[in-house]
């Protein structure tokens, strides 16, 4: 299973102090290790992904490197994904940080903050040709500790196409035209009153409380131009935060969404209690076998979205202390590269963000197959995509915005002051 961060990252700011690791990092030894003949070891550090599914893949990659690069080595190791963040950090600050680390953009912008990880737009400013301008962008992070700057190479992409239960939504008094199927958010929620009144308490009509990436797709200003506070407590936000308080009163989710967020949702779709599921090209084949009550009314639209879609990103960082830059560089670089990422994405159900790589005809089937629809659906995703969660925004915001969401759904708060209080607690920790 493949790691995509639906809240933007885990436990990685409170595991240390960015201070202490700043005043470490400057007196410790760096990683790599160099035998002083020309030759040098780099450690490369990936997580999740030492298994049978992959090792051969990584071991045949850095075979080919070894090969083309003589004298320089490659030490792969691989962490499992439990607190994974938390030993990013310990390793920050000890000095042990390895050379070249897969990460996302929230334990990047930590570590970038706290000057650990190596501007790749003032190293090698001509690697941003190499992907696309949304991923490239993704990885471009400022903020109050930190100097705009490029900190990762982008490696992966996932996104996928919104799923719906035609024989839920016919029950609850709802008939979707498949030729003009909703494709906004404001489609799902014009539905509300009907399906409330037809179905309240019984289904979903969507997912639960929304994320900060829904924020996004609705078109809400997240955080300023100098991305140094938080803003998604404005008008727009407001207004997107009562339409889900609409959908509440109206009936339109059950109880248990006052508990749930968008990470949750595939368990009640395929349980057939939700209307409409977030996806990715490989639902169906999971709803197929998996939930085949499901499947046999099971339709498909473009991602949900008012602006563009969500697309989530893992990045391979440098470690600006490396005693050994420029090859660090270099591997990463071919690691990314995109006959390396083509040949990653058909084996990691994941898409690539090197440019032109997304037109390569594995990700744009021919055949007539839903199957073949997602797949090409979440192939023009990754082409129009944004990646919306902001680096800055940790779990804990993640945490906070839902439990305010959930007392504005009840009725305990305003939207304004739900929005209001997320972003005070969010800001206070920028």
């Amino acid at each position: 299973m493949l790691h995509f961060h639906l809240d933007n990252g885990g436990t990685f700011k409170k595991a240390v102090a960015l201070g202490s690791a700043i005043a470490l990092v400057g007196g410790l030894a760096a990683c790599g290790s160099s035998s002083g003949d020309g030759t040098a070891e780099l450690k490369f550090q990936t997580w999740n992904l030492k298994n049978e599914k992959f090792t051969d893949y990584f071991e045949g990659l850095i075979d080919q490197f070894e090969k083309e690069n003589p004298g320089i080595t490659i030490k792969w190791v691989d962490q499992p994904a439990d607190n994974y963040e938390d030993k990013l950090s310990t390793d920050a600050a000890a000095g042990e940080l390895p050379d070249v680390v897969d990460m996302g953009p929230e334990p990047a912008y930590t570590l970038a903050s706290a000057g650990i990880l190596l501007n790749l737009a003032d190293a090698v400013p001509e690697a941003e040709d190499d992907f696309l301008p949304a991923a490239w962008d993704a990885a471009t992070l400022k903020g109050t500790d930190l100097e705009e700057g490029t900190y990762g190479f982008p490696w992966y992409l996932n996104s996928g196409p919104t799923f719906y239960n035609k024989a839920v939504l016919e029950e609850c008094g709802i008939t979707v035209d498949p030729n003009d199927p909703p494709t906004k958010q404001d489609d799902i929620f014009a539905m509300a009153d009907t399906f409330g009144s037809n179905c309240g308490g019984k289904y979903a009509l969507t997912s639960g409380i929304p994320s900060i990436q829904d924020f996004g797709m609705y078109g809400v200003e997240l955080m300023n131009k100098d991305h140094t506070e938080f803003t998604f407590n404005n008008a727009k936000g407001v207004e997107f935060v009562q339409h889900y308080i609409d959908m509440y009163n109206a009936g339109a989710f059950t109880d248990d969404m006052l508990n749930s967020s968008t990470s949750g949702e595939s368990k009640s779709f395929n349980g057939g209690t939700q209307a409409f599921m977030n996806g990715n090209a490989y639902s169906v084949d999971d709803i197929r076998k998996n939930a085949p009550k499901v499947f046999e009314n099971l339709a498909i639209t473009d991602f949900i979205a008012n602006t563009k879609p969500n697309m989530f990103m893992e990045m391979l960082t440098v470690n600006a202390t490396s005693k050994h830059q420029e090859e660090a560089i270099k591997f990463a670089r071919f690691v990314t590269n995109s006959d390396n990422q083509l040949a990653f994405d058909k084996k990691a159900n994941v898409f690539p963000s090197s440019k032109g790589t997304i037109d390569d005809k594995f990700f744009n089937p021919s055949d007539d197959t839903m199957d073949a629809e997602a797949m090409r659906m979440s192939a023009d995703q990754i082409r129009n995509g944004e990646i919306w969660g902001p680096a800055q925004f940790t779990s804990a915001c993640s945490t906070m915005l839902r439990e305010e969401i959930a007392q504005a759904l009840q009725g305990k708060i305003t939207a304004k002051e739900a929005l209001d209080a997320t972003v005070k607690y969010c800001n206070e920790r920028l």
